[in-house]
Parts: structure tokens; sequence; C-alpha cells
């Protein structure tokens, strides 16, 4: 792997976490002026970085490593009983891939997700400003690691979901070197029979399979998390600890 160049990283204030009630929490930043590759991103993401919006973070808590970056090795995957039965009864959705997802349909639907589903969380209420900033701008990086010119390139691709035209959800996932990257999903929440979130996540490991790339990054798994700690289902799957990928 090519060696990853020197970058200086910002660390947030100390707040509380998102996930583990009564923590606290650090997040480290990757210089927003840092001419961003795909090429870097990935050797980012191989080392436990995630992105946010225009952001590319780690946790990095003083007290706590709960959260432990994952990924699946998509060639190894193979669905449990429960997985499979979500990828047939989804076989009737029509899959679109998108370059923009700031039509009033998109935002609507995160809308009625946000409510739904995290009307506990820090991202309640929904508002238009967030969603631009932190799913509807995509992820562009420089074409070279030598960055002689201006020319960028667009990471990410919107994925829509749909039953013959009504959207039902919509995953939003970066296309890199080390494999893709799925950043966020959001789906019709009164869908409940689907398991959107579960078919979003299988979609995204066949499509790296057919793109001939070798991972899916699921983010952080965080075994004291509800809204985490799904993640592990998917098996089998690597975690980041001490430095390195471990099978698990």
């Amino acid at each position: 792997m090519t060696k990853t160049p020197q970058i200086n990283l910002y660390a947030t204030d100390t707040h509380p976490c998102s996930y583990l009630e009564g923590q606290d929490a650090n997040t480290i930043f990757v210089d927003p002026h840092f001419p961003m590759t795909a090429e870097l991103y990935g050797q980012l993401s191989a080392r436990g970085f995630r992105r946010s919006g225009e952001h590319i973070y780690r946790p990095h808590c003083a007290n706590c490593q709960a959260c432990i970056p994952i990924r699946i090795p998509v060639d190894k995957f193979r669905p449990d009983r429960q997985q499979k039965r979500v990828w047939t009864r989804n076989q009737d959705l029509s899959v679109e891939v998108s370059h923009n997802i700031s039509s009033g349909e998109c935002y609507r639907l995160y809308e009625r997700y946000i409510q739904v589903r995290h009307a506990d969380g820090d991202m309640f209420p929904a508002s238009r400003d967030q969603f631009e900033n932190f799913l509807a701008k995509p992820f562009f990086g420089k074409q070279t690691d030598q960055l002689q010119n201006d020319e960028t390139a667009q990471i990410t691709l919107y994925l829509e979901f749909r039953e013959k035209h009504v959207l039902k959800a919509i995953a939003v996932t970066d296309v890199l070197p080390v494999g893709l990257s799925a950043v966020y999903t959001f789906f019709e929440p009164t869908d409940q029979a689907r398991s959107l979130g579960v078919f979003a996540v299988l979609f995204q490991i066949e499509l790296a399979r057919k793109l001939g790339l070798p991972h899916l990054y699921l983010g952080y798994w965080i075994e004291n998390s509800p809204k985490m700690n799904y993640k592990s289902r998917y098996r089998p799957h690597e975690l980041y600890q001490n430095g390195r990928w471990q099978s698990s």
C-alpha cells in the first residue's frame, strides 16, 4: 500500500457520546484543506477513518475504545437464513444509481426516517441544511496522487431503491480502491416488513463484488449500542484492532 502522507489532524473538545449513554467522546478530523484523492481516502478508511459530510474523521476517546471499525470481505461473505429471506423479499425493487439526491422527494424520505427512527438522537429534528451538508453534497476526490491539476471526480454514488416508482430507500456509498464505504442509509420507516436497511447492505456487498472491490466498509461496530451492534451479523467480517484488521 502507498505510504500515507503527513496530514494534520484536529481534535474536537470533549462532548457527550451519541451512542453510549453517560460516556464522553472525542473525535479527530483530517485537515479539510488537505487535497483528498480516492486513494488517500481509501488508505484512511483502511486505518479506521470514516466520512461524514465533507469531513473524514475517527473516534479518539481517552477512556473508551468501543467504536471498532468493521468491514466485510465480500468474496467470503455468506448470508444467513434471515438475510437470504430479506434478499428474496426485495427482488421486486428496482435500484437506480444517481449522482444527486437534492430533490424534495429524497429529502422528505430522509425527514420521515429521522422523525420515526431517530427522534431520540442528535440528528432530530431533520432540516434541509442538515440533509444537504450531511448527505446530499457528494464527495469529490482529486484524480491523481501527484495533484498536478484541479480535476476532480465524484466518489459518491446514491443508490435509490424503488417499488415501481415509489422511493423506498437511499444508500449513500463511496467508491474507493479498497472497497465501497457505506456512508449512510435511510428508508421508508413504515415499511418494516422489507427490512430495507438489511437489504441495502446486502445490495452494496453484491455491488462491491461486481465492481471487483474487496471490501464493504460499514463504519463502526459498537457492541453495547443497539443502533450499531447489528453490523456484526454480516459474516464473516473483519475488525480493526491494535492497528490491523482481524477476522471475526
